[in-house]
């Protein structure tokens, strides 16, 4: 957890304590302690509200808009937003694989503050043609036919709905947008970003950690023509699930490390991508930025007593000329290798600043100062996010839905969106990919269980059956979602 992100949680912690606090010394004020028998179910019911409808980590406030600007490429198009349906105003071509960002005004009402606001998106079915109408060609709607895409609770303000994959549906007149715990309001605006097809490409998927690549990016590296992935730590830290086994800290340590190295090697099979184009790394997690600080020095494990990666380099089939030894100096060796090996058009990574767990951030930094010395340079990178700051529950919603853009509340530099669309059986073989992943495996605390509980039953909210952690929810979606940057930017 980043700092900034430890000091936001610290924060809304002491608020919460300060708030629970002045209610008890109310309750006492007034004199309801001297034997009023329903303080401790006042109290109880208390506690169900705030884990019901109080507890996401919201660090900003739902009142404020999102500030997107887009870069040059993202192109503005005239449309007609009445009686809730969404048109195009000219003769626009749209191409399916388009990315289709909708900005919309959302004003939460009373409701929209205990369950979650949401813009249902309808797209008519195809009409049947007479031709064809006794033909017996099946009629079926074309995919999705409707999507829900969630929102912040108190929400008033602009948001950024992803249209992408309803081209066909916009482009006929047949797209219907409706609030649902929320009005929208004022007219819409729609930009359009034509991409070429980066799954033709010969892509490198960078993952700090086993799992950040299939939670990413699943649905592109299954469907590329060619991909590589490397993943930098065996994420062999918070391993006290394994010492419940009756396990001392380091070898439960050591344990979590080789399963994840496992992982990161063999699921990747999944989606038939060679095992020799899957490459453990071994460098140890939450270690990266610390090596930075120190290139030329040894940084070892915290808590699995080592000091070389190649105790979790054993199931490469990919053989790298490292010595071992785990500092910044080699893991940007490392980086080049793997580069000059797969001479990628394409290498996938995360955002810089939307996500900002320290090994995410240094590992873009890693790629950055790789890049700076490499013979072979691509042509895009492509960010991702599976961290923010200030939303635990981005995407919000339910599995299956759309991702609507994040929270983005200062300005920022001009973005250039890319969203795949993931048909249901990929999303499927996406979820079963994450249900491989040994640390989205263990069960939840029981406190996190009741509150989902309480959730489902007082604020509507459903957790999909693939597994309990709550990337199962966020990471299996309609879409995947990427920030383009061209090299020569």
């Amino acid at each position: 957890m980043t700092p900034r992100k430890t000091t936001l949680l610290q924060r809304h912690r002491r608020k919460k304590r300060i708030a629970l606090v002045l209610f008890v010394l109310a309750l006492g004020a007034t004199g309801i302690f001297a034997g009023a028998g329903w303080v401790p179910p006042l109290l109880v019911l208390a506690w169900i509200a705030h884990e019901s409808w109080f507890s996401d980590h919201l660090f900003y406030a739902p009142e404020a808009d999102y500030r997107y600007r887009f870069d040059e490429r993202a192109e503005a198009l005239p449309i007609d937003f009445s009686d809730e349906r969404l048109t195009l105003v000219d003769d626009t071509t749209l191409d399916a694989d388009d990315t289709l960002i909708l900005a919309v005004a959302l004003h939460a009402g009373w409701t929209g503050r205990f369950l979650d606001p949401a813009v249902i998106v309808e797209a008519d079915a195809p009409r049947v043609s007479p031709e064809n109408a006794g033909s017996g060609e099946a009629a079926a709607p074309s995919w999705p036919e409707r999507d829900c895409q969630t929102f912040e609770r108190g929400a008033k303000g602009v948001r950024y709905l992803n249209l992408t994959g309803l081209a066909k549906a916009l482009k006929t007149g047949g797209l219907r947008l409706s609030g649902r715990h929320c009005r929208l309001e004022g007219a819409p605006r729609l930009w359009r970003v034509a991409h070429p097809d980066y799954r033709q490409k010969r892509l490198l998927i960078v993952a700090p950690h086993a799992d950040d690549a299939e939670l990413a990016a699943f649905g592109l590296y299954s469907q590329a023509k060619e991909a590589w992935i490397v993943t930098l730590t065996a994420g062999e830290i918070e391993a006290g699930h394994y010492r419940r086994m009756g396990l001392s800290a380091i070898e439960a340590a050591r344990l979590k490390g080789r399963l994840r190295a496992w992982d990161s090697v063999a699921v990747p099979l999944w989606a038939d991508i060679p095992a020799e184009r899957a490459i453990q790394l071994g460098y140890f997690c939450l270690q990266l930025p610390a090596m930075r600080e120190v290139p030329a020095e040894t940084v070892p494990s915290r808590e699995a007593d080592l000091c070389d990666t190649r105790f979790f380099r054993a199931f490469n089939h990919f053989r790298l000329g490292s010595d071992g030894v785990p500092s910044w100096n080699n893991l940007l060796a490392d980086l080049r290798e793997i580069i000059l090996a797969a001479r990628p058009e394409v290498i996938v990574l995360p955002h810089p600043t939307f996500d900002p767990h320290p090994d995410h951030v240094a590992a873009s930094e890693a790629v950055r100062e790789a890049l700076a010395d490499s013979a072979w340079q691509p042509e895009v990178l492509l960010h991702y996010a599976n961290h923010l700051h200030d939303n635990d529950r981005w995407p919000m919603g339910e599995a299956h839905a759309g991702v609507a853009l994040p929270p983005l509340l200062a300005d920022a530099e001009p973005l250039l969106p890319w969203s795949l669309s993931l048909t249901p059986s990929r999303q499927t073989d996406k979820a079963m990919a994450l249900a491989m992943m040994h640390d989205l495996a263990p069960p939840l605390p029981f406190k996190k269980r009741l509150r989902r509980t309480l959730q489902r039953l007082l604020a509507g909210r459903r957790h999909p059956p693939y597994g309990e952690n709550e990337y199962f929810r966020k990471a299996v979606r309609r879409h995947e979602l990427f920030w383009v940057r061209r090299i020569e930017d």
